[in-house]
């Protein structure tokens, strides 16, 4: 069983992963491959001149494994409560899981379908989000949801930044006291 899976490899779930990881959780991470950042050229992304968006999702899958992220390429088809933990069905096997973030990007579908409740989008061409608080809680407990599905700002910046609040935020919840990841050069 894992501790957390993400299901979306994009900015959004590729940090929460690494978050999850670098943490010491069992992480999953449930790409389909098919996520808006693949098609995108970004030029604002902070510390980086200019990067595409293959590379950069990439990398992002790579980092998350590095620290020890299961990485399946996958679809992630069906999401039930099991207990006390979650059942996640995929085009190729099933997977079972503590908690769950959802960063389905522009999709909100998956979420619809396990009854986690919508809402209306306000960013354009997004027309719904997955209704979450202030800490990216859905209304299923153990399950949150960050990025665009979320309904943060579809700029890949923000997704990943929103992406590393949720993990952080359910590495607190399951620790049971505020987790706080900096690392720091030697001198």
């Amino acid at each position: 069983m894992f501790d957390i899976a993400i299901i979306g490899g994009g900015p959004a779930g590729a940090t929460a992963a690494l978050y999850a990881a670098k943490a010491g959780k069992k992480t999953l991470l449930i790409d389909n491959d098919k996520g808006m950042t693949r098609r995108a050229l970004m030029k604002n992304y902070y510390g980086i001149e200019e990067i595409d968006g293959p590379t950069m999702v990439d990398t992002g899958l790579k980092q998350a494994e590095n620290f020890g992220a299961t990485l399946v390429k996958e679809t992630a088809q069906d999401l039930k409560r099991t207990g006390s933990s979650f059942a996640i069905t995929t085009n190729n096997g099933s997977y079972e899981a503590k908690y769950v973030i959802l960063t389905t990007g522009a999709s909100v579908s998956f979420a619809e379908k396990a009854g986690i409740k919508t809402k209306a989008g306000t960013e354009p061409r997004i027309s719904k989000v997955v209704d979450v608080d202030a800490d990216g809680r859905t209304s299923m407990e153990g399950v949150w949801a960050a990025g665009t599905c979320a309904g943060v700002s579809v700029h890949a910046i923000i997704t990943a930044g929103d992406g590393a609040k949720v993990a952080i935020n359910v590495i607190s919840e399951m620790n049971g006291e505020r987790y706080v990841d900096h690392d720091v050069l030697e001198s």
